[in-house]
């Protein structure tokens, strides 16, 4: 196999592979955890096929996510690994879910993340969801300082809005924004992708295989039923109905697939790695076959006419189901905005 390609993300200087490898399944949300040894496997293969870019959280586990890539990268030449982690959602005993942004909790997590991550710094540190209850600046200064003392080479936002972005780059320049992109989610590409593009941050999409549909893991295998249970209540694309309606989509995708000599999963993968030099998916997996088949992608190649036609079988009015429950959209998504910096006041 050949080693995936590089891309420069941002304009800051960082390097990165143009595919990079979400890690969060391996611990949490999809089922039961992988076992250590496997997990290992997975990212050493990864690094082993030329990517360099893991993607983790302090929430994933919790905590236990960040644990399992820090031995994985015992194992890695260190310079030339990517490691991004992010701080900012707290999940409590009663599993509600708190968003914070506060300076003092921003050093804590980092210094938290750093120790279990083993590592002296972290290369690209994100804020995972906007608080509502704290301007930008704040946040935004305190992750400053963290790379001021050379704990973080570079800063992020996750799932953040416009003029968040504008003001948190003013403060400090932004390297990348992680964001849901994918065929069927698409309504960042007229408001936040432009604001990206004219600051010189990149874009790095989460679930760029809307959650493992254009795979066909939803369609053509049948769902193990802890998979079932997370993705029918988070998200309602995969509830009955609109799953059934969502089948076609899937289907269109998969003939354009045969005729460009690869698997639907590819063909998906690779149009969003095709919306730009400045974007780098970070599709995750639990099993190496899998992620054999997402590498390959890099190495599909598409005219500016069939990435047009890919993204034409999937119309935005076709897809059935929004993006996520009501529940979750609530909880702080990229229409989240924070108070000025002249009215706020600690409590």
């Amino acid at each position: 196999m050949h080693q995936v390609p590089r891309r420069k993300l941002g304009s800051q200087g960082l390097e990165v592979s143009a595919l990079g490898l979400g890690c969060m399944g391996m611990s949490a949300f999809y089922g039961k955890p992988v076992e250590e040894e496997h997990g290992i496997a997975v990212i050493q293969q990864a690094f082993n096929n030329g990517v360099t870019f893991f993607d983790t959280s302090d929430v994933y586990g919790p905590h236990t996510n960040e644990k399992l890539l820090g031995l994985a990268l015992k194992g890695l030449p260190r310079e030339q690994v990517q490691v991004a982690t992010k701080f900012g959602t707290c999940l409590h005993a009663d599993g509600s879910a708190e968003i914070r942004g506060d300076p003092e909790y921003v050093r804590q997590a980092c210094e938290d993340s750093l120790k279990r991550l083993g590592v002296d710094y972290i290369d690209l540190y994100y804020q995972h969801r906007v608080d509502a209850r704290v301007p930008i600046e704040l946040t935004v200064g305190a992750m400053k300082k963290l790379v001021e003392e050379g704990k973080v080479k570079y800063i992020g936002l996750s799932e953040a809005g416009p003029d968040t972005i504008r003001r948190a780059h003013a403060v400090h320049p932004i390297t990348a924004l992680q964001i849901e992109w994918s065929l069927w989610s698409r309504d960042i590409e007229e408001t936040v992708i432009p604001v990206c593009r004219e600051l010189g941050i990149g874009i790095v999409p989460y679930s760029p295989l809307g959650r493992g549909f254009f795979n066909g893991k939803a369609v053509v295998e049948k769902l193990s039923e802890s998979d079932a249970s997370h993705l029918t209540v988070l998200l309602p694309r995969f509830q009955y109905e609109n799953l059934e309606k969502n089948k076609v989509l899937y289907e269109r995708v998969a003939a354009l697939a045969k005729k460009y000599n690869c698997t639907p999963g590819q063909l998906a993968l690779a149009w969003v790695l095709h919306q730009g030099n400045d974007v780098v998916p970070i599709p995750g997996t639990t099993k190496i076959p899998n992620l054999d088949e997402n590498i390959g992608a890099a190495f599909v190649k598409l005219t500016e006419m069939e990435v047009e036609e890919v993204a034409a079988a999937v119309p935005l009015h076709d897809v059935a189901g929004e993006r996520y429950n009501e529940a979750v959209t609530k909880l702080s998504w990229n229409n989240v905005t924070t108070p000025p910096l002249s009215s706020y006041t600690s409590t």
